[in-house]
């Protein structure tokens, strides 16, 4: 893998190109300098784990022949105070699914990339980061299950 940087102003503001042509806006917070024209790397990251999670899940499902009308995913993550560097603590993932899904298998799909497949939350436990999540199943008739893990 390949990823190229550039810088696009005076401050920090770059732009990341990775080998296929992707680009993804990085930039600090206004409070330190930048000009919030990106995303902060920390904040990447966690955008990683959800990309990487939801790409497993996804495929462990379709697998599984689950009919999944929508799909989304919600992390809140705290950092590390008066540290430096400030490294993730903690992250909390909520799975939510509409369609017809069986929850168990949500659930159990959710279990493996967390667990097994998924590298950027291995990544970041070896880094420290106590990682929870819950799972919410909705019938497209809007009935709902759910369960957490902590």
């Amino acid at each position: 893998m390949k990823i190229h940087l550039h810088r696009v102003d005076d401050a920090f503001h770059m732009q990341a190109t990775d080998e296929q042509g992707h680009i993804v806006d990085i930039d600090s917070s206004p409070q330190q300098g930048g000009k919030g024209n990106g995303v902060r790397p920390m904040h990447l990251l966690i955008m990683g784990l959800g990309g990487c999670t939801a790409i497993d899940v996804i495929m462990i499902l379709k697998k599984q022949r689950q009919d999944i009308h929508d799909f989304h995913i919600t992390i809140e993550a705290e950092r590390e105070k008066n540290k430096e560097p400030a490294l993730w603590e903690k992250a909390h993932i909520q799975f939510t699914f509409t369609g017809q899904i069986d929850p168990g298998k949500a659930e159990r799909a959710v279990e493996l990339s967390m667990q097994k497949y998924c590298s950027v939350a291995e990544t970041l436990r070896r880094g420290g980061t106590h990682i929870s999540w819950e799972v919410q199943v909705k019938a497209p008739s809007s009935l709902s299950q759910s369960t957490t893990h902590p």
